[in-house]
């Protein structure tokens, strides 16, 4: 059953400590059998992607069809339907529109020894996108992860997308065709990250890897990291909704199962300062679950990992958030801006009871990829950030190393490195000529 707690309760900080530490996914040691895929990967090359492909996906593929072609991607695109091209297209366009805002400035000037310091942007050289593949895929992420590379001017962006028994998923490759993919591959699992991060005959290597995938993919991203970058390594979904007694219930409730039907490991908490509104809230998730499609993942969820918690005030459900760091926080009381101006720490905050969740997985704008397990507490949802670095740069005139030049040799010398001390000396000494 869900979790009711009661912030008035003697035993509360306990019982929200076991809360926040309730460990919510069954991730299988899969790090043995991962290192030998990624190894065998680097020493085959494509002998060994194309019969891991086999093994996995029940797909036999030559080095010739491990890539989409062309015409491959224009007849399966041709299948969408008119409505769901439009609902992509103009989901693309606010993904884009938000991005482009997000591209940071170059940055110089002069300080008052002379010096010219200052920092430049540029974008990773090529950058991988791992989609879960099949029927279930999801075009929804292909767009949040290849918009923000593309608009960081990533010059190119490979989509590795398994296809189980030769099954693809037409919405994912229009996504990456309206995202400016320039390469998609039907392979998935550790060998396709592999295949990403070491390159093979076929496929060349890329300089970061993002997207989700299964323990298998996890452990393989983990396992690259320092090859390449990766984003994150994302645990299951969870939303937080934080509600007064002002709002509907019964969308309260749909927005926690929107999370609940992800995953059976998925969360949804409800902090409410109202004890009319937890139980109302209860009591229609439980109406809701009787026909929701997915509702044994919803169901498992809900009782598993479910939550409602009761507070004396809004202040005390901002702490609260604060300490959970949702990648989802919903603020449904009837002043979200000010409650919001009380958070620190969450992936995405949804203002009003006009702003579900859902709207945030598709076409709001923001990206969807966020921070779960409390790392919001230290990390951010993917961005336009995530495919650029900063260049630092600094540029001496005589005078400006004549002025801040002796500090350096100084500490050059406390630190017993003569070459450092004696490589600015060898300056300073010139100009004293």
């Amino acid at each position: 059953m869900p979790v009711f707690l009661n912030a008035h309760d003697a035993d509360f900080e306990n019982a929200f400590a076991a809360l926040l530490g309730a460990k919510r996914e069954d991730s299988p040691d899969v790090d043995h059998i991962v290192a030998g895929i990624i190894a065998d990967v680097r020493k085959r090359g494509d002998t060994a992607l194309i019969e891991l492909t086999e093994k996995f996906d029940r797909l036999a593929l030559t080095p010739e069809t491990l890539r989409f072609s062309t015409e491959e991607i224009a007849t399966l695109v041709a299948q969408v339907p008119d409505n769901e091209r439009a609902a992509l297209e103009l989901s693309a366009a606010r993904i884009q529109d938000y991005h482009a805002r997000q591209m940071p400035s170059d940055e110089t000037w002069t300080d008052d020894t002379g010096a010219m310091l200052g920092w430049r942007w540029s974008p990773v050289s090529a950058a991988g996108l791992y989609v879960p593949g099949g029927l279930a895929s999801y075009p929804s992420s292909v767009l949040m992860n290849a918009i923000p590379a593309k608009v960081a001017g990533v010059e190119r962006l490979a989509i590795a997308v398994p296809t189980p028994d030769g099954q693809a998923n037409p919405l994912v490759l229009l996504a990456a065709q309206l995202s400016g993919v320039d390469e998609v591959y039907r392979i998935g699992g550790a060998q396709a990250i592999a295949a990403l991060a070491y390159g093979t005959e076929t496929i060349a290597p890329v300089d970061k890897i993002t997207g989700p995938g299964n323990a298998f993919v996890a452990a393989a991203k983990r396992r690259v990291f320092g090859k390449v970058g990766i984003d994150m390594i994302a645990g299951p979904s969870e939303i937080l909704v934080i509600a007064d007694a002002s709002q509907n219930p019964d969308w309260i409730a749909l927005d926690m199962l929107s999370q609940a039907e992800h995953d059976e490991s998925a969360q949804s908490i409800l902090i409410t300062n109202d004890a009319g509104m937890a139980h109302a809230v209860s009591a229609a998730i439980d109406k809701h679950l009787q026909t929701l499609e997915r509702r044994k993942i919803a169901g498992a969820s809900w009782r598993n990992f479910g939550a409602v918690i009761i507070v004396p005030d809004l202040d005390r459900a901002a702490e609260l958030s604060n300490r959970i760091a949702p990648e989802h926080l919903e603020l449904c009381v009837e002043d979200p801006d000010a409650l919001s101006q009380k958070i620190t720490h969450a992936g995405a905050i949804f203002l009003g009871a006009w702003t579900p969740e859902a709207i945030g997985d598709y076409v709001g704008g923001p990206n969807h990829v966020l921070p779960t397990a409390r790392s919001a507490r230290f990390s951010s949802g993917l961005s336009v950030m995530d495919f650029v670095k900063r260049t630092t740069l600094a540029k001496m005139t005589p005078e400006a190393l004549r002025t801040i030049g002796p500090t350096a040799e100084t500490l050059a010398i406390s630190e017993s490195l003569e070459a450092h001390g004696l490589s600015v000396r060898a300056r300073l000494d010139h100009l004293n000529d």
